[in-house]
């Protein structure tokens, strides 16, 4: 029986992973610290709200005092709690600096004080920078960082931070570097929720460049399964790779097969100009997590991805708000 402090916990992946861990690990409890941005939505969790195993904490993993009060009684800390979308941190890089490194810190710091059994990082594949297309190259836990946005920078950082506290403290971490998630509750500003949402409101999908950026899919119940097996057979100190595909497929080909799924043609993409500093591909090589935890994605990405349209076609009321409330990014991302 433990008590798990999820940061982030009512964002994409936290709010997913804190519906996957009550359903598999029945005694357990779970703390919620969320500060509530704008990718932060209670709604993702109104079906356990009630929850006798559950709480929310609403503030910001920045202040020492909140994070050291919800830190009571708690022996696990999964840390999700971060600025992650790279076109906001092209606008405005100083709440990804602010969150992602000085909030890691603060945590770090407060779980060192209360001796927390294990601290368990979430990270990304963009620090370790960009691949070239067509090559057999794929990032591996030694891959030299090389982080190329805001975004993967003020990660990179925070990575460093969290085993620096595992060699000087002892602080028992895990850190795993996943890729882009995708699934139930995906805001709708990436790639895969976007283009589902804008299909639903008849509006053509914005694709950056020529389409051809690579980038490795885990949907998001793999990777809450990979992190609890991080959990459970992780070696403290170690960092794990968790991937969702076996094969390279570029951004076109994705958007083909929501397109398929959906119905339509092609002249529903809308090609528009590449972002500043835009990573070629991603690649991700598991063979750790599954050789030491016994991890693999339990279906294929054409049927994840089938699941996916189904609950954006199927939970209109929770996307459209959301569109709605951040009209205007949309308008300065895309155009009107």
């Amino acid at each position: 029986m433990a008590t798990l402090l999820v940061t982030g916990g009512a964002g994409f992946i936290g709010s997913n992973f804190i519906h996957y861990w009550l359903k598999n690990h029945p005694n357990d409890s779970i703390v919620n610290l969320d500060k509530l941005t704008y990718a932060g939505n209670l709604e993702n969790l109104k079906s356990i709200e009630d929850d006798s195993r559950y709480s929310f904490v609403h503030g910001d993993i920045c202040d020492p005092e909140v994070v050291d009060a919800a830190m009571e009684g708690v022996d696990t800390v999964v840390h999700f709690a971060a600025e992650s979308h790279v076109d906001r941190s092209i606008h405005d890089a100083a709440p990804f600096i602010s969150t992602n490194m000085v909030g890691t810190y603060t945590l770090l710091e407060a779980s060192r004080k209360r001796g927390i059994k294990r601290f368990h990082h979430v990270s990304t594949d963009e620090v370790f920078g960009s691949l070239e297309l067509d090559s057999p190259e794929k990032f591996h836990e030694s891959t030299r960082y090389n982080p190329r946005s805001p975004y993967a920078a003020s990660k990179a950082g925070s990575d460093h931070l969290v085993r620096s506290y595992w060699h000087t403290y002892q602080l028992p971490i895990t850190i795993t570097n996943t890729e882009n998630n995708y699934g139930p509750y995906l805001f709708p500003e990436k790639l895969l929720s976007l283009a589902i949402t804008n299909i639903l409101e008849g509006k053509k999908i914005p694709l950056y460049g020529d389409g051809l950026n690579v980038r490795d899919w885990l949907y998001v119940e793999d990777h809450c399964l990979g992190i609890d097996l991080v959990l459970k057979k992780g070696r403290p100190g170690e960092t794990y790779c968790i991937g969702g595909l076996t094969q390279d497929l570029n951004n076109i080909s994705i958007i083909k097969k929501v397109l398929q799924l959906m119905g339509k043609d092609e002249s529903w993409i809308e090609y528009v100009p590449d972002r500043p500093g835009h990573d070629r591909r991603y690649a991700v090589d598991w063979t750790k997590a599954k050789a030491e935890l016994g991890y693999e994605p339990q279906a294929s990405f054409d049927d994840h991805l089938a699941k996916m349209v189904q609950w954006y076609t199927d939970n209109e009321d929770w996307w459209q708000p959301l569109k709605e409330k951040n009209k205007a990014y949309f308008e300065q991302q895309y155009g009107k």
